[in-house]
């Protein structure tokens, strides 16, 4: 259970990262919320894949 919100922990830093970098002065907020979400979402998948291939969970 440690390990699966540590994942989650981890993706959502790397999914407000990754919206704050798209965002562009005077652009939409949602663009940028758009591409953290994304970002949060590919990241956890990727995660939780890797520590299934790896044997962890």
């Amino acid at each position: 259970m440690l390990i699966v919100l540590t994942c989650i922990l981890f993706s959502a830093l790397v999914g407000v990262g990754g919206g704050w970098l798209s965002h562009k002065p005077g652009g939409y907020k949602r663009d940028a919320v758009l591409v953290g979400g994304g970002t949060f979402g590919g990241t956890l998948t990727l995660v939780i894949l890797v520590l299934v291939a790896l044997g962890v969970l």
